[in-house]
């Protein structure tokens, strides 16, 4: 869709960050942010002779002062700390040394200039504990996907859907959702996954509107169509989308405490004007206080407006499902599940006389005992 007014300059920044990876590729980032790419290379012509002051209508404001005088350094700090109220030393220290190109003593003197004015809370602190976590390789690999614990608003509830990439801890999707129901996440999947492509897989709990520990849903099989392979967290084991779990914990502390939302319009303004800074302004420790978009690059899989057809070899035994989920095969029934109603599934013969594999385009979903006659649905759950 075409840059919308309220937040045309959290746009023209995203678009440079994006277009400027290597090996980017620019007419299609055009395709997916609505704008000529003569736009874009204007942006991108500014963006390079003046950095993210020159994606502004040149309305420039002057560089800030250096931070001579111990008095000004405090003062600074202070400043920072109260647009960002959750942030501590390191977070700060980085934030300010990057806005006014100064070099800033070292964290512990910084946290010391919050606890002499009473910015420091002894059992928050406390709290904080920094965690070392498996990050998958390069961008894109993995997209964690979560609804955050809803929320009252004057018009009801609001449900947070989150996706972040695992490689980057980029935030793709921040969105004010009225109810966990497949519909409204498959549209707000939809808008994601046109802004900044496809991932190769994405991994989710085992709640509605995606998750069933024992039967595929349409949501997953819509999203096996696209190319995407589907995994999920173990029950009761929510540490596998650690680093979605962590985002929530920030959304909360710096969006969500202590404030009151209109309705899900405004929560979603809340959440379009602070994502940016999560994103771009925000260092993160486990990115050796670097931010994620430094990390993050868009996939060059684009979203394919039609899924494309389900396709089988010469060689399979070609079946469609059933109205009640089940599949035939010489004169047996077997129920793969309600979810693959009307679709065609390929049956594979294994190395053994006596069972099949059942494949959903190019992914396996289940596996036939022809001795027992009996059908066992196959769900990754590996991270």
């Amino acid at each position: 869709m075409p840059w919308k007014e309220v937040s045309i300059m959290d746009q023209r920044k995203e678009f440079v960050m994006l277009a400027s990876k290597e090996g980017a590729n620019v007419r299609e980032l055009c395709r997916r942010y609505g704008i000529s790419p003569t736009t874009a290379y204007k942006w991108l012509g500014r963006f390079s002779g003046e950095g993210e002051a020159g994606l502004g209508n040149h309305s420039r404001r002057p560089l800030n002062s250096p931070l001579c005088t111990v008095e000004t350094l405090e003062a600074r700090i202070l400043e920072a700390r109260e647009a960002h109220p959750c942030w501590g030393a390191r977070k700060l220290k980085r934030w300010v040394e990057k806005r006014d190109a100064a070099v800033l003593p070292s964290s512990s003197t910084i946290h010391a200039i919050l606890k002499r004015n009473g910015k420091i809370n002894a059992v928050a602190s406390a709290a904080h504990q920094a965690w070392q976590r498996f990050e998958h390789p390069h961008p894109n690999d993995l997209w964690q996907m979560d609804f955050k614990g809803h929320f009252a608003t004057g018009a009801g509830h609001c449900h947070p859907l989150t996706v972040l990439d695992d490689h980057s801890r980029y935030v793709l999707c921040l969105g004010a959702l009225g109810e966990e129901r497949a519909a409204p996440t498959q549209q707000r999947l939809i808008q994601t996954f046109r802004r900044y492509g496809l991932p190769w897989r994405m991994t989710m709990d085992n709640g509605a509107p995606w998750g069933d520990p024992e039967r595929y849903t349409r949501f997953e099989l819509w999203l096996m169509r696209l190319g995407i392979k589907v995994s999920h967290s173990r029950p009761y084991h929510p540490q596998t989308q650690g680093k979605d779990e962590r985002f929530h914990r920030t959304l909360k502390a710096e969006v969500l405490q202590g404030q009151a939302f209109r309705d899900l319009a405004h929560a979603q303004q809340k959440f379009d004007e602070w994502l940016p800074v999560y994103n771009r302004e925000r260092p993160h420790e486990a990115l050796g206080m670097n931010t994620p978009t430094t990390r993050y690059k868009s996939s060059a899989r684009a979203y394919m407006e039609q899924l494309p057809e389900l396709e089988y070899g010469s060689g399979d035994i070609v079946r469609k499902v059933q109205g009640k989920g089940e599949l035939s095969y010489k004169g047996k029934l077997y129920v793969l599940g309600k979810a693959f109603s009307g679709y065609p599934v390929a049956l594979r013969k294994t190395r053994s006389d006596d069972s099949l594999e059942v494949y959903f385009g190019v992914h396996l979903v289940a596996s036939i005992s022809l001795k027992e006659s009996s059908i066992t649905i196959e769900k990754g759950r590996k991270n």
